[in-house]
């Protein structure tokens, strides 16, 4: 298979890696996922990326076999050295310059390194990710210019032509379910809603109409605004 056909996909489980899963797998012809596990809060995420991946394979037919091997990076340390509300029980607040204290510094810096690693061994060198500058939580790491930084540092020092597409960097949450629509229709829509998970805090009892969450942290916040502009269109 020609490498260009291939793209490797960092999977959280959550609303946007999962709407950027469906954009890969109607681009190319096969896929992978990593997920990362860094001690976080919102632990219960792990288990939900498996969900839904499962509930791609079996209820989307055109895409199932496009799908190939799953990783699962253990980034303990980073949760080690985070003193943040994304890898602590501590109250999320916001610091002078407005940014959560769910900000784990150098986490997309990190994941995007190791995403490239597996990618140099598996022959994939098509990154895709979830990052979005539009509605976020202004996360410096989310940024364009920080990830094309990265990116550049990251083809020159494996002396691959590595890239990175980020479908949702400029749309904004009612967008990305917009997008998913269009890609799946109704089902995906409702996949997404029920199957994936983007709560900081990990509550993941009360299903609300965005989705699961607690309803009250800025994760829960941009997925219910995002929602309610959708369906109001």
């Amino acid at each position: 298979m020609n490498e260009t056909s291939k793209a490797l996909i960092l999977f959280s489980g959550g609303q946007d890696s999962a709407t950027c899963l469906a954009w890969a797998l109607e681009r190319y012809d096969h896929i992978e996922t990593v997920g990362f596990d860094y001690d976080q809060r919102h632990t219960i995420e792990m288990q939900c990326r498996m969900e839904v991946l499962a509930a791609f394979k079996s209820e989307f037919a055109e895409w199932a076999d496009k799908i190939g091997q799953d990783h699962v990076v253990d980034l303990s340390a980073l949760g080690a050295i985070s003193e943040t509300s994304l890898t602590r029980e501590q109250e999320i607040t916001l610091s002078a310059e407005g940014l959560p204290s769910t900000f784990v510094p150098g986490r997309n810096l990190i994941f995007l390194n190791f995403a490239a690693a597996i990618g140099y061994r598996r022959g994939i060198y098509n990154l895709v990710a979830g990052m979005c500058e539009a509605d976020f939580s202004g996360y410096p790491d989310c940024r364009k210019d920080t990830l094309d930084a990265q990116m550049q540092a990251i083809s020159l020092g494996m002396d691959k032509p590595y890239t990175l597409e980020t479908p949702l960097m400029s749309i904004s949450k009612a967008g990305a379910w917009s997008l998913a629509k269009d890609m799946g229709g109704a089902p995906l829509v409702e996949l997404i809603r029920v199957r994936t998970h983007s709560c900081y805090r990990g509550e993941h009892d009360i299903l609300h109409a965005w989705g699961y969450g607690c309803d009250n942290c800025p994760a829960c916040d941009l997925r219910a605004k995002g929602w309610r502009a959708y369906v109001a269109k």
